[in-house]
């Protein structure tokens, strides 16, 4: 199988990781539901073990990556406070494809098209490892939090609510 970005990416910087694939039902557009149900029975981890990748428009034409718990909903508030701008919204799917080079359910956050800043929820350091999509819809990277931080150069703040 051909590296993502992202798994290139880690590979690049010698990072350790285990990358996962499961089959991606194309009817199901609850990406993050799905990789809970598959890969939580699969490896025996707990869905909050299991992060989204989520993009954010900060204002003037910015956009911010947040990595949260895939059960967890994203605060607008908590990742305006986390990347320091008066508020964020959820930028629009064309907007994350362009800028990222990935599609909507496979948004890594590392090897993306545009280096975008990144912000990993608190709860990440909890576990030793934790699961984030590797760049491709039923592909994901298990990894070490603190790797991920710091590959990522990443902010690390509470963004759920």
């Amino acid at each position: 199988m051909a590296a993502t970005p992202a798994i290139a990416a880690l590979t690049a910087a010698d990072i350790e990781h285990v990358v996962h694939h499961y089959a991606h039902d194309r009817k199901n557009a609850d990406y993050g539901a799905e990789a809970v149900a598959i890969m939580g029975d699969r490896l025996g981890v707990a869905p909050a073990q299991i992060f989204k990748t989520l993009v954010v428009d900060l204002g003037d034409r910015k956009l911010g990556v947040t990595v949260l718990p895939v059960p967890q909903k994203l605060s607008l508030k908590a990742a305006a406070k986390a990347f320091g701008v008066a508020k964020t919204l959820m930028a629009p799917p064309a907007s994350v494809t362009r800028a990222t080079g990935y599609v909507l359910g496979g948004v890594a956050p590392l090897g993306q098209k545009t280096a975008l800043p990144v912000v990993v929820d608190t709860s990440a350091l909890q576990w030793d490892r934790i699961l984030t999509s590797a760049g491709k819809r039923g592909l994901e990277i298990e990894i070490a939090p603190a790797d991920l931080v710091s590959v990522t150069g990443a902010l690390v703040a509470d963004l759920t609510r």
